[in-house]
């Protein structure tokens, strides 16, 4: 029916969101190997210039918040500036993630409203033609049946892909 429509497009949605978050929540893309060890070094040898901090805030979300840290103001104004870029890091990491939880909770209602759907046109084809003719009652409970399983198949990926990437960004946070 008509309902298989907004199922197959928020299974769409999910898969293309699943596949950006794996492509952007690489730990070597977030969190690259002695990055730190290397901005240290930089530090200590006193070659931490205006192009070191560019090159490190464009290499990695983690080179963002290092280079914030890079303030000859203060200890208070460098830890500030730290949590500032730290929650747009984390607001970037986490994007997408609450409409991948949003076709999680939607696509069963959708396969529960098909359900409903295919059961009243059972009704109505009983109430007009009687028990009689079961091709008629087959055709309303394989529709409902199709928009359930439809609903749930998208569901159940979208919440552990959900869950899963929420825990992605909690370990790389």
């Amino acid at each position: 029916g008509w309902l298989m429509v907004p199922s197959l497009l928020c299974s769409v949605i999910s898969a293309a969101i699943c596949v950006e978050r794996f492509w952007t929540l690489r730990a070597t893309q977030i969190v690259p190997k002695n990055l730190l060890v290397q901005v240290w070094n930089w530090i200590r040898s006193n070659e931490m210039d205006n192009k070191k901090l560019r090159e490190l805030r464009a290499g990695s979300p983690l080179g963002q918040i290092l280079a914030a840290g890079n303030h000859k103001r203060g200890r208070e104004q460098m830890k500030e500036s730290i949590e500032e870029v730290a929650g747009h890091v984390v607001h970037e990491m986490e994007r997408y993630l609450n409409t991948l939880g949003t076709v999680a909770a939607v696509t069963p209602l959708l396969g529960l409203l098909g359900t409903v759907i295919g059961m009243i046109k059972v009704f109505t084809a009983i109430k007009l033609e009687g028990t009689g003719n079961a091709a008629v009652l087959a055709g309303g409970i394989s529709e409902a049946l199709i928009t359930t399983a439809a609903g749930l198949s998208v569901a159940i990926p979208s919440l552990f892909f959900f869950r899963f990437f929420q825990r992605r960004v909690d370990e790389l946070v």
